[in-house]
């Protein structure tokens, strides 16, 4: 991922954070900023998968010339307790970014670690967790990384990125067929056509219409047990809606191919990461 295209969104979000200037640090913190050194550690509170740490360092650049005396690496399962890295530089700096810089990290990390317990939950099958659009206005590219880091797969980044025909479109195209016939005479011969079915007879008609992937929306484990039977592999299978950490393993052992997971990137938990000096001047 490119850290350095998200600076004009990290600036914005200094400047919503900062505004006209940090007053608190600006009473305290008197003279020049070469008189002003600390250091900063970073501890992980809670044991998480670490996701974000590049996005972290960089909006202290932004703000003044930053040491980074140990690096974390993004995607490692850190222990309780642990030290995830040291920043060394002007105190204003660190102070003014702390906390734009901990929401971020502290937010992709519960990300990754959610989708990390959903692909434990499913391991040794073949099924593969996804992401959705339910992400954050802005942060979207960030939620997804963070999805990857975790251990999941990403689902189409925009409505740009692939061609998912649900409810609203297949009412205003007057019917399953008709949705498809449109989507695939518009469509490149390198995007398949996703469709979303609420049952089996919906299914079936995609099927014949030559859906390539069938997202089956809101089904019990025992319909998508069908829906792997009656499909017989004439497309892939994408189980949406409901699904949590206790039912997932049932979906997979199903023999779908994705279970897509809404919750991954809009009821994840922030985890639980502070930022300390540990040396002034």
């Amino acid at each position: 991922m490119d850290f350095l295209s998200l600076d004009n969104r990290l600036r914005e979000a200094l400047r919503e954070d900062i505004g006209r200037g940090d007053v608190t640090t600006e009473s305290i913190v008197e003279g020049t900023t070469s008189e002003h050194t600390c250091e900063a550690r970073i501890m992980a509170k809670e044991e998480l998968v670490l996701a974000g740490w590049p996005v972290f360092v960089r909006v202290f650049e932004l703000l003044g010339p930053i040491e980074v005396r140990s690096q974390a690496e993004d995607g490692k399962l850190i222990p309780a307790g642990s030290t995830l890295g040291c920043l060394r530089g002007p105190g204003h700096a660190l102070l003014r970014g702390e906390r734009v810089a901990l929401n971020l990290l502290q937010r992709m990390s519960g990300v990754a670690s959610l989708t990390r317990e959903y692909a434990l939950a499913i391991a040794g099958t073949r099924t593969r967790i996804l992401d959705t659009r339910k992400t954050t206005p802005l942060w979207r590219d960030l939620e997804k990384y963070a999805v990857r880091v975790g251990g999941g797969v990403n689902h189409r980044r925009g409505l740009d990125d692939g061609i998912l025909i649900k409810e609203n479109h297949i009412a205003w195209a007057g019917g399953i067929r008709n949705a498809i016939n449109a989507c695939v005479r518009r469509s490149s011969h390198l995007q398949k056509v996703e469709i979303e079915v609420t049952n089996l007879d919906q299914l079936e008609e995609a099927l014949q219409a030559g859906a390539e992937i069938v997202m089956l929306d809101n089904m019990n484990v025992e319909q998508v047990r069908e829906a792997v039977r009656v499909s017989a592999g004439r497309c892939l299978l994408e189980v949406s809606g409901g699904v949590n950490l206790s039912t997932i393993r049932k979906y997979a052992e199903t023999g779908v191919d994705f279970v897509s997971v809404g919750a991954l990137t809009h009821s994840y938990r922030a985890r639980d990461i502070s930022m300390l000096f540990v040396t002034l001047g």
